[in-house]
This record gives C-alpha cells, structure tokens and sequence, in this order.
C-alpha cells in the first residue's frame, strides 16, 4: 500500500498527526486515544498496514 493510501485512509477516518519522530511520524485516533506510529517510506507492506488501521480502531 501507499503511504500516501495510508495516510488519506487515517485522515478520513479521523485520525490526526501528532508529531514527527525519528523516521516516522505518530497518528492518533481521538475517539480511541491510540496513537500509532506510520512509516516514511513510500511503500508500506499491506500486513503493516491493516495493523496499523486495526490497532487504531479503524478495521475489524
């Protein structure tokens, strides 16, 4: 997937940039209070992805 797919997908589902780290930045879900670190590189692997959504709430 896109990093970009990833982002858009957070954002639409009501995510928000909290900071930038190191090599990555963090996303949290407001609803949840869970924050998630998101890669930079341009291409993120689809099992790290669905994590991603699934740990912040946003698949099931």
């Amino acid at each position: 997937m896109k990093r970009r797919e990833l982002l858009r997908r957070l954002r639409q589902e009501g995510c928000v940039f909290l900071r930038a780290g190191g090599k990555h930045d963090i996303y949290v879900n407001p609803k949840t209070g869970k924050k998630q670190p998101v890669l930079r590189h341009s291409e993120i692997d689809e099992h790290l992805a669905r994590h991603i959504l699934r740990y912040l709430g946003l698949e099931q």
